[in-house]
């Protein structure tokens, strides 16, 4: 086994009301593709990085309709923000919440911008610039 397969992968499941639809809506705006389909879970990857869809069964966990609130924050790093964020507005996304632009950083401008989508979940889109550790000088 290699080192890098060794490498913890840290993923998330979004809940939302109808796994289908949530799956086809992150095809159409972020080109995901599934890997599995149980019906009310799906799992699929955007870029080859998996994520989770999974219909809450009063087990600990809601919908942010449900909840009315956020329930998570994601987080994707890309090399073209801008264009992962237009796509995803096309398809319908709310890209009002947090308008794209540079931000001031430590280690250098940071490119930054987010959305809702259609499920009530916030995502936060930036280049890979806070990827590596940064040692103050």
């Amino acid at each position: 086994m290699s080192p890098e397969s060794q490498l913890p992968v840290i993923s998330l499941m979004l809940a939302v009301p109808d796994a289908a639809a949530a799956a086809r809506w992150y095809a159409a705006a972020m080109g995901a593709t599934e890997l599995w389909n149980l019906g009310g879970v799906v799992g699929l990857t955007v870029a080859g990085a998996p994520i989770f869809l999974g219909e809450p069964e009063g087990n600990g966990w809601d919908t942010p309709a449900s909840l009315g609130s956020r329930t998570v924050r994601v987080e994707v790093f890309v090399e073209d923000p801008d264009a992962f964020i237009e796509r995803a507005v096309a398809a319908g996304a709310d890209g009002s919440v947090d308008v794209i632009r540079d931000h001031e950083a430590p280690w250098g401008i940071h490119r930054q911008g987010g959305f809702v989508d259609p499920f009530g979940h916030l995502w936060l889109v930036g280049d890979r610039s806070p990827l590596s550790r940064y040692e103050p000088r």
